[in-house]
């Protein structure tokens, strides 16, 4: 719609913008007048029109089987559409249209705003499954002529109201007609059922369904006045009670047609199995965080006792192997920690590869500069976990091996994610500036217990590919390849 109305209207942005806002109810408006609606605008030059917008009804059959949005048509082609732009007013005069053996009737409604007309909706009723109108039908049919005289009046939408049509209640789900002192005239069956739920023993007409959602929604402490005037419909807001059991999600919007309120629509929709279902997910998402909190508290126990262990051994090699131990775990606590701190599965690597580099360096028998260059990006815990602790131990091999004590140097990681978006591919490079590998060195026959720990969960727990290599210039390079899952 942006694009449609900056290239072939003259609306200001406040003006698109309130077509936005129309645009956002509209979906009611078309439910209740069981009717397609199009939103046509005058182009710059007022020789044509130009259709911005389209909303087909949930409530009845459609009359425009085809997308209409961007078509133009010459001014003088439909009258109806000149007489609601000129006059300024609802036009219903004409016969029914005929398209493709189907009867329409056709309606023109004048969009306005602070006194000027931006455009015309054409409403467009399929006739061709017309009978005699229920209670239910007909309450429809009179809410949706007040919510038209209001767009034709510029009352409707409400300013500063944006409507998530997806998280909003719709007429299907619930409707309500109030009178001017929110007394409850028609109550439709979804409505009646959610009250119901709510603890209402009986009918809704006839009571004052302020006091009412009061009663059966008490809140906690004194009276909600909030809820009173809400349910009462004396102005446009949004808001769910709670009782027995029961969560009702209710919409007010006031009717003044002529610029008097005479009543109020209330939308409402029974969200009971939903909160309930958001809940469980909130408490299911808590337990799993505490789940990862109370596992990276336990590696970091064993962590400890392996250090005090270490610290009681006479053997200098015994020791060192403790002290190994001590980062593998600590390795996979760091991604634990992380996981305890998320929402989901899925954590930065970034964070966690900086701070194994940060753990791994304190073991630096000289002074080796640690970094990290790209971007691992978004991992999934099953790869993250082993990743972690991978990256440990190449990392831990290279401080450990390429470079004498006392000896300065550098060691690099750098990560680049590729690949299409169904096999995205991480590509992980160690490269440091020391001795190099020793003569005949094969990387997948020959290695200490950390290059079989590194090329048993490369190859076989992420599928992935590990090479170490000299590198080009002088020292080692390792090089793993991953697979991994598309960020999201």
């Amino acid at each position: 719609m942006n694009d449609l109305v900056r290239q072939h209207t003259a609306l200001s942005e406040s003006d698109l913008e309130w077509l936005h806002l129309l645009v956002s109810e509209w979906q009611l408006l078309s439910d209740l007048s069981f009717a397609d609606l199009v939103l046509w605008v005058p182009t710059l030059d007022g020789t044509r029109y130009v259709s911005v917008a389209q909303m087909r009804p949930n409530t009845g059959p459609t009359s425009y089987q085809d997308d209409m949005v961007g078509h133009l048509v010459p001014r003088g082609r439909r009258p109806l559409l000149d007489a609601a732009l000129d006059e300024g007013r609802i036009v219903r005069e004409g016969d029914p249209e005929w398209r493709e053996e189907v009867p329409v009737r056709v309606e023109s409604i004048p969009v306005r705003r602070e006194g000027r007309v931006l455009g015309v909706i054409a409403r467009n009723t399929n006739l061709l499954t017309v009978r005699t109108p229920s209670r239910l039908e007909l309450t429809y049919l009179q809410s949706a002529s007040d919510l038209a005289q209001m767009i034709a009046a510029g009352s409707f939408p409400f300013p500063g109201q944006q409507v998530d049509m997806d998280a909003s209640p719709r007429a299907g789900d619930g409707l309500l007609r109030l009178d001017a002192d929110g007394i409850v005239q028609y109550a439709s069956p979804n409505a009646l059922s959610a009250y119901h739920r709510l603890g209402l023993a009986s009918d809704l007409v006839g009571q004052h369904l302020g006091q009412l959602t009061s009663d059966l929604a008490p809140a906690r402490g004194p009276v909600d006045e909030a809820i009173v005037k809400l349910a009462s419909g004396y102005a446009p807001r949004e808001a769910e009670v709670e009782g027995n059991g029961g969560v009702i999600q209710l919409r007010a919007i006031p009717l003044k047609p002529k610029g008097t309120r005479i009543g109020s629509l209330v939308l409402l929709r029974d969200v009971t199995e939903l909160r309930r279902r958001e809940r469980e997910l909130i408490t299911k998402d808590a337990t799993i965080r505490e789940i990862h909190h109370r596992v990276k508290n336990n590696l970091q126990t064993v962590a400890a006792l392996l250090r005090l262990q270490a610290r009681r051994m006479d053997s200098d090699q015994g020791r060192e192997a403790l002290n190994e131990a001590v980062r593998r775990v600590g390795s996979i606590a760091i991604v634990h920690e992380t996981l305890s701190q998320n929402l989901d599965e899925r954590v930065e690597f970034d964070e966690i590869a900086d701070r194994v580099l940060a753990m791994v360096a304190e073991i630096s028998p000289g002074k080796v500069n640690c970094r990290r260059t790209g971007r691992f990006g978004i991992l999934d815990a099953e790869v993250a976990t082993p990743l972690a602790m991978v990256l440990t131990e190449v990392l831990q091999n290279a401080l450990e091996h390429a470079f004498a004590p006392g000896e300065q140097g550098s060691v690099e990681v750098s990560a680049l994610r590729g690949g299409t978006r169904e096999e995205s591919r991480l590509l992980i490079t160690v490269r440091d500036d020391g001795r190099g590998l020793p003569d005949g060195f094969d990387a997948q026959r020959t290695g200490n217990l950390g290059l079989q720990i590194v090329r048993t969960l490369v190859e076989g727990e992420l599928g992935g590919s590990f090479d170490m290599v000299p590198a080009p210039d002088r020292g080692t390079k390792v090089v793993l390849d991953i697979p991994v899952g598309p960020e999201k």
